[in-house]
């Protein structure tokens, strides 16, 4: 990320030696890092490395156990609520809700739920607004998820492993959705360990191992400096070592 993007596009989300601890157990080791506006942001790792703490602790689920994190400058509470769209890593819609539903509760909850939009999307895809959630395939369920989240004007998007165990024509479905429906001042961050899938639409790219960062710069530096895709990048950095009883370096 370079220093005129920085200034262009003020952080929306910040880390200041942010750390969570569960049951003795560090999930997130001091690390520090800004992510500016206007970016989509891929915050990649392998299952344990910290990132659905770190997508947690943004969206006001979680609270640090040392350091701080900020959105759009302020501690997470309900004013950042208000700017941050957040899609879990599970189902978080009742089987037996339809959309219209759905959107009901999404416009009780969110000023900015834009319901004309999310059923422009719905339409597009063809899928039956009256049909019950329990009912839609795991493409669809994750695609009117999707654009429940994605039909917010938020300026900051939060995407706990959106594309994972998915198809390959939902994943693009996925990803065409994020990028052509967001304010362009608006940040996304993506977190999944599926890299190649979603190389080509980051702008900047975070590595978590252990818990702390292992890389943060611009998707294209990276390919620069290493001469490699950022998945070849991501699969050096965690090799598995056999003769160290560990999965990753």
């Amino acid at each position: 990320m370079t220093e005129q993007n920085m200034q262009e596009y003020p952080p929306i989300l910040e880390c200041h030696t942010l750390r969570k601890v569960y049951d003795a157990q560090p999930a997130l080791q001091g690390i520090s890092f800004a992510v500016a506006q206007g970016r989509i942001l891929g915050l990649l790792g392998p299952n344990g490395s910290g990132k659905t703490t770190l997508i947690k602790l943004a969206a006001g689920l979680l609270k640090p156990t040392a350091g701080e994190i900020l959105i759009g400058g302020r501690k997470p509470g309900l004013d950042s609520k208000r700017v941050v769209s957040y899609l879990p890593d599970r189902n978080f819609l009742d089987g037996d809700m339809t959309f219209h539903d759905a959107c009901r509760m999404f416009r009780s909850f969110f000023e900015d739920f834009d319901e004309a939009r999310a059923q422009r999307m719905l339409s597009d895809l063809g899928i039956d607004p009256k049909k019950r959630f329990k009912t839609l395939s795991k493409g669809n369920r994750e695609k009117v998820q999707l654009i429940l989240v994605m039909s917010r004007q938020s300026w900051l998007y939060l995407l706990d492993e959106p594309i994972a165990g998915v198809d390959p024509a939902t994943r693009d479905y996925i990803l065409n959705t994020i990028i052509q429906n967001r304010n362009p001042q608006a940040t996304v961050i993506i977190s999944t360990h599926l890299i190649a899938d979603v190389e080509q639409v980051l702008d900047d790219v975070l590595f978590l191992k252990d818990g702390m960062v292992a890389l943060y710069n611009s998707a294209e530096a990276v390919r620069k400096e290493n001469g490699k895709s950022v998945d070849e990048v991501f699969r050096e950095i965690y090799a598995y070592h056999p003769q160290m009883n560990m999965p990753y370096a």
